[in-house]
């Protein structure tokens, strides 16, 4: 058997012999039938297929090999138990039903008869099943939350009551409706997130991952406190394309975590380093994570339109977390890299300058031509194939390119099984009318307070988060929550953005913190230590969603004079938090003294005139109080 790590936390298994030719078919089939249905290829042959026959196929192929390539527990690492190959039979099967009778049973949706309601209720246990294998009980336990709600809801007490929904009703709407499991959340991840999934699969794979790598290091690596840098840029370019940041901290935190550690910076920050830079990889455009994709279609938007709305957020995060490494190495002396262990800026550009073409693809696609996200990312997978040709150590040959194929099969089988379940979810609320009930008891609860509304959505977004993907604790947010947000007053975009952020935020928040616990191992550093001070690192995440929900201009809505104001005073305000943080500015601060540039920042970040000014008075007096406190210290000190 051979393996690869998985988002529970150990191996996937992969067998030899029969059952290991049907894995690798069913990988590689993953990405093929995702490109199949972006391209739509057969309506070159004048023969229309419904997309959600499409998504039939990849949920197919997706129940079907789960159960053998992901154990049910540690102990069956080892071996293939019997009940794991029924599994596997059966979820092919309820995929291949909807595959090839959708078009019939869209339109017969009402009719509830036994084949329907056993198989419903068939595939929902199987994606439940899945569903903790991957990522254990708590998004489980949510879902079977939502389903009891749909049929107990007589028994819910105010506004919140519904009239009950028997389960054979309840499976067979799941099960068909295109608004349910296929509906929007894997619409989107077998199509949009799929494509870029497979860029990612093929830019690694012919050296674009090292080409990253070596450029940050050569760019960032001699300044003080680089390797911490190297680290902040390595993993928001590696995050950006990979949208995970479980999966980002493994794969650079092995190489930048001992090299932060080694330059001399304790372990915990170290590892908070890590958590943090790979989590902002999700926030940071041109490619956000597949709940960005989401967002967009949720709003009925282009994705470009999220993308460009998310640049000033992504900015000031990474700025507060380069501003707190440079005032921690600044602190403790940590001096830069040793030149010789550098590589050559010059050498790297000139080795790897063709990986910047799929890049600039990607954003000529998105942003010039303005052609669909899923289009692009193939666009920008062709353009690999294209400039791998050009170097003999990067060609893709017939053997490497199903490598990669069956690699991204199962780099997208958790993401597809977190959207399958977000379908269920999202068809529940549709069908209970929960969405619109829910909205109007946080609209009393809140009494009419945007700010109070806004603390509920940002809580809930992280609680719920906790031991979920960004993309599950999205969809469960943002459907209940949102509305609330827009009925207040709240743009939609800044609503969705909003929630989105807090969702990203769980994978830093204790307990449940996965990012920081991949990196905390790493490390060899305490959980919660690590955790504590990666909350500190991405302290900006947990105040901005707040400045904008208030002030649109950070996220490009409004006159050019707002905008560039209003970024202007939030990048001051980014850097007065992070010197209150850190505790250290031309020297160390007194307690006092980071309370107050921690209070300037925040009115610095205020969509009020008058607090701003305030903001800017204090940071003005206590920059320059500190200024020329350090200069006098450097003049006694040079009369001595």
């Amino acid at each position: 058997m051979q393996s690869k790590a998985a988002p529970s936390g150990y191996p996937f298994r992969r067998h030899r012999g029969l059952i290991g030719l049907i894995e690798k078919i069913l990988l590689v089939s993953i990405p093929i039938v995702g490109i199949l249905g972006i391209v739509d290829v057969f309506l070159f042959f004048g023969v229309g297929f419904w997309i959600q026959q499409y998504l039939a196929v990849l949920l197919a192929l997706v129940l079907a090999v789960t159960p053998l390539i992901m154990p049910s527990r540690r102990e069956e690492q080892d071996k293939l138990p019997w009940y794991d190959l029924v599994f596997s039979v059966a979820g092919f099967v309820v995929g291949l039903y909807l595959a090839f009778f959708y078009p019939k049973l869209v339109l017969t949706l009402g009719n509830v008869t036994w084949e329907r309601v056993l198989l419903g209720m068939i595939a929902i246990l199987l994606i439940l099943e899945n569903c903790r294998r991957f990522f254990g009980w708590p998004l489980v336990i949510i879902t079977g939350m939502f389903f009891l709600y749909a049929h107990f809801g007589h028994l819910v007490p105010g506004a919140l009551s519904i009239r009950g929904i028997s389960w054979e009703r309840i499976f067979t709407h799941l099960y068909i409706d295109s608004e349910s499991l296929l509906g929007i959340p894997l619409r989107v991840t077998g199509t949009i997130v799929l494509a870029f999934i497979l860029f990612g699969r093929m830019f690694f794979s012919t050296g674009g991952g090292k080409f990253v790598s070596d450029a940050a290091m050569s760019l960032m690596g001699r300044y003080r406190g680089g390797a911490a840098k190297v680290a902040v840029a390595a993993s928001s370019a590696f995050g950006t394309l990979s949208g995970s940041a479980v999966a980002n901290v493994a794969t650079t935190g092995i190489v930048t975590i001992p090299l932060i550690k080694r330059s001399g910076y304790d372990p915990h920050f170290a590892a908070a380093v890590e958590a943090t830079a790979s989590s902002g990889g999700q926030i940071m455009p041109p490619v956000m994570g597949a709940a960005a994709f989401l967002m967009a279609t949720f709003l009925g938007i282009p994705y470009r339109e999220v993308a460009l709305a998310a640049i000033v957020p992504a900015i000031l995060y990474y700025l507060g977390v380069f501003m707190q490494v440079d005032l921690e190495a600044a602190k403790k002396g940590i001096k830069g890299l040793p030149l010789q262990e550098l590589p050559s800026l010059k050498k790297v550009i000139a080795d790897g300058w063709i990986f910047f073409i799929p890049m600039l693809v990607i954003v000529y696609a998105l942003f010039i031509l303005l052609v669909d996200p899923d289009m692009a990312g193939l666009y920008a997978s062709a353009s690999v194939l294209v400039i791998a040709m050009l170097k003999k150590s990067s060609r893709i040959n017939p053997k490497k390119l199903l490598s990669i194929l069956e690699d991204t099969g199962q780099g997208v089988l958790d993401i597809l099984v977190i959207a399958a379940v977000a379908g269920l979810i999202i068809g529940v609320v549709f069908l209970t009318g929960l969405g619109y009930s829910f909205t109007q008891w946080l609209l009393e609860t809140g009494g009419g307070s945007l700010f109070i509304l806004l603390l509920i959505a940002a809580g809930a977004a992280i609680v719920l988060g906790m031991g979920m993907t960004v993309t599950a604790a999205y969809v469960v947010v943002v459907i209940l929550l949102a509305p609330a947000l827009v009925q207040a007053g709240v743009a939609p975009l800044v609503a969705h953005m909003f929630v989105f952020y807090f969702a990203v935020l769980s994978f830093l928040t204790p307990p449940i913190c996965v990012a920081v616990y991949a990196a905390a191992s790493i490390a060899g550093s305490e959980p919660m230590r690590t955790a504590l001070q990666a909350m500190r690192l991405g302290i900006v995440a947990y105040l901005v969603p707040f400045a904008f929900a208030f002030n649109p201009a950070l996220l490009l809505r409004g006159s050019s004079f707002q905008v560039i104001s209003s970024t202007f005073l939030a990048v001051l305000g980014v850097g007065a938090l992070s010197v209150g943080i850190e505790g250290y500015l031309f020297r160390s601060l007194t307690w006092l003294k980071r309370v107050l540039f921690v209070s300037g920042s925040i009115g610095l970040l205020s969509p009020w005139a008058i607090v701003r000014a305030m903001g800017i008075i204090i940071i003005a007096v206590l920059c320059f109080a500190e200024w020329k406190l350090k200069r006098d210290e450097n003049s006694t000190e040079g009369k001595k």
